[in-house]
């Protein structure tokens, strides 16, 4: 590294903390936007509308597309990709959101990261503490007891079973996470990141209208929801991540994902006045002193070929 680089480190290092952060607060923020564009909206069409707006965006600033290496056999990844998300994985928590609360949902994103290294272990052949594992059985006995402890509401219809739909969204985030960390070695972020915002179009459209009424009138506070949902999270949350992990380790930038239902919770309580009771606020603090656990990590595990490789 040169002077000039070595001093403009520090500075880098903050630009893409920064980054990251903002990033988390849209994507807590997401969920509240889905609540309040649901509330008016078909949950096909708002999906529909959130990645044909992405797709709008990604066209416009397509001269900065990055690196694309097709390898031969790289479609069955490419695809695999797209399945897990945005296409099963939006299903599942549009459906979610119907049935829990968004502080409920978001809670259940704090098992991402760990869920993420139980895969890398079995997938990818990396290594993962006892501590870790401990911390991920931890926090999913949290995230079942918020789920258990919760009451129907006018918010949360049917919040056990919104709780495991919102979980199986997190498992195809899982699938959508490991095949991305192999095709980052030959495509740039924004490409795969365009091209699920033009898969989930795809995808959404035709579902939309075959099982949903198309929309005939749509209120400023949905409209404002959606505009938000693809520009603000599908573009800006996406792509301040991605930067933030061109310059932080990967590792340390996946691990603010935990912010995330700290996020949800503040904006769910402030804009949608939503509670969590005493029980559902231990399963909470459970899942949370799992997560903690799970990054008391020794010596870094020497790096080995993965599965997919």
């Amino acid at each position: 590294m040169t002077d000039t680089a070595a001093a403009m480190a520090p500075g880098i290092r903050a630009r893409a903390l920064v980054a990251v952060l903002v990033a988390m607060a849209l994507w807590g923020s997401s969920f509240i936007a889905l609540k309040l564009a649901f509330a008016e909206l078909p949950p096909l069409w708002v999906i529909f509308a959130r990645m044909g707006i992405g797709s709008v965006v990604f066209l416009a600033a397509w001269r900065w597309r990055g690196r694309f290496e097709y390898r031969a056999g790289d479609w069955r990844y490419l695809l695999g990709l797209a399945v897990c998300e945005p296409c099963l994985y939006f299903l599942f928590e549009a459906w979610a959101l119907q049935l829990t609360s968004a502080a409920q949902a978001g809670m259940i994103t704090a098992l991402l990261p760990l869920m993420v290294a139980v895969g890398a272990f079995v997938f990818l052949r990396e290594r993962i503490s006892r501590a870790s594992l401990f911390g991920f059985l931890l926090a999913v006995v949290g995230a079942v007891w918020l789920s258990l402890a919760g009451s129907a509401d006018a918010q949360a219809p049917s919040p056990l079973l919104g709780n495991f739909l919102e979980f199986l969204a997190m498992l195809c985030a899982v699938g959508y996470i490991l095949i991305l960390k192999h095709l980052s070695q030959r495509y740039s972020p924004f490409l795969l990141t365009a091209m699920q915002s033009f898969v989930g179009a795809g995808f959404f459209l035709p579902l939309a209208l075959i099982f949903e009424p198309v929309p005939q009138a749509v209120g400023p506070v949905a409209l404002g929801a959606v505009l938000y949902l693809g520009v603000a999270v599908t573009v800006g949350a996406y792509g301040l991540y991605n930067y933030s992990v061109s310059h932080l380790p990967a590792s340390q930038a996946s691990a603010f994902v935990n912010l995330i239902p700290l996020f949800t919770l503040l904006f769910a309580t402030v804009l949608l006045g939503e509670r969590l009771n005493a029980e559902q606020l231990a399963g909470a603090a459970l899942v949370f002193v799992g997560v903690a656990l799970s990054q008391w990590r020794g010596a870094p595990a020497p790096v080995v070929d993965g599965v997919l490789d």
